[in-house]
């Protein structure tokens, strides 16, 4: 009796510390596997980010990253990403050939016995002499190819970077110039002067750690068009940054028994409305999780959209209701999908959009 106590014991024993062993591993978890790069001009280089967050309870360390030829190069974090953190690998593709591309960026990871592939796709076009096809957003005589300003999923302490290809299709030579930058953002034109018909880009770099707070910042810059411009609602460039909480100070405890939220819809289609119209949708929030979850923020992203939402706090198993307004004589005035943000403690899933895909009537 007492060696089969003894046997049991060791068993349960041998279990747990198998249990705790597999518990105690990184897990790299990446915000997109194929980075879509759209058209790119030949020879402008585009640079790809992924970031990498680790869900695991032990550091994850990044050892190599490889590119599948020697048109692309890449770059990564290469101290350890604790538990909960956010680590980055960028790629940069030199464009140099013409037609559609598609390459490999593969990470060897402590989290994995095997690479981890993330790919960079899309197609090198000549357009050099009116940039239409490349740079679709006119602002006056100068062409860019985004006509708004996104930093999705940035984590407290990076310095995250976007670009924007800008042409000049005057006969002058042009400056490229931003407005009215808010103190989180800084831009650098490369070249900082474009000739007729040249192209270049204008790097836009996020400083995280001047953010006013967690969740949506939203702004508004201007691209300056000539010498002396003014700021008008023709050369507005909108811009918006979600910041995410933090969570590497979690329990164990607390990780083990996360909330969970779910919505009945984060895709809503409502009929083109004329200026004296207005839309509601009902959207089902429900915590499906073992702890309280919170709504600590929520947000529009213009003011297209109005949102209500009855309990900022859900206990297990509990559910609210958010109703989501779109108005008629606001749509014509914005630029893009009009969107919902919703920062949760949900640790697996703190950021939420919503796309309300609605336009004006015609």
């Amino acid at each position: 009796m007492v060696t089969m106590r003894y046997q049991i014991l060791t068993f349960l024993l041998v279990g747990m510390m198998c249990t705790l062993g597999v518990k105690a591993q990184p897990k790299a978890s990446f915000d997109k596997e194929i980075y879509e790069c759209g058209l790119v001009l030949w020879k402008n280089p585009v640079t790809a980010t992924f970031q990498v967050k680790n869900d695991g309870d032990k550091p994850l360390v990044i050892s190599n990253v490889t590119t599948s030829c020697g048109c692309t190069v890449a770059d990564w974090t290469k101290t350890p990403i604790p538990p909960g953190q956010t680590g980055v690998i960028t790629s940069t593709f030199d464009s140099k050939a013409l037609g559609h591309f598609d390459k490999s960026v593969g990470v060897y990871c402590n989290a994995s016995p095997r690479p981890v592939y993330l790919w960079l796709r899309g197609e090198v076009t000549a357009d050099p002499e009116n940039y239409i096809v490349t740079h679709p957003y006119e602002f006056g005589a100068i062409r860019l190819n985004k006509d708004q300003i996104e930093f999705d999923d940035a984590n407290k302490g990076d310095q995250p970077v976007m670009e924007m290809l800008v042409a000049n299709t005057t006969s002058e030579v042009y400056t490229p110039v931003l407005m009215h930058l808010p103190p989180y953002l800084k831009a650098e034109a490369m070249p900082e002067k474009l000739g007729k018909g040249q192209s270049g880009k204008i790097r836009v770099t996020l400083d995280t750690d001047k953010l006013p707070k967690f969740g949506l910042t939203t702004a508004t810059v201007y691209l300056s068009r000539f010498l002396g411009d003014k700021v008008g609602e023709e050369n507005a460039i909108p811009v918006s940054v979600i910041l995410l909480p933090d969570f590497s100070n979690m329990s164990q405890q607390q990780r083990l028994n996360p909330p969970v939220v779910e919505l009945s819809m984060k895709e809503i289609t409502m009929p083109a409305l004329a200026p004296n119209e207005k839309k509601t949708q009902t959207v089902v929030v429900k915590n499906t999780g073992k702890s309280n979850l919170e709504i600590t923020d929520l947000q529009v992203f213009n003011h297209a959209l109005g949102v209500q939402l009855k309990k900022r706090v859900l206990k297990p198993g509990a559910s609210t209701k958010m109703k989501i307004t779109a108005y008629g004589k606001y749509l014509k005035e914005i630029k893009g999908t009009p969107r919902v943000l919703m920062i949760t403690n949900d640790p697996n899933c703190p950021k939420i959009i919503i796309n309300v895909n609605v336009t004006a009537k015609k």
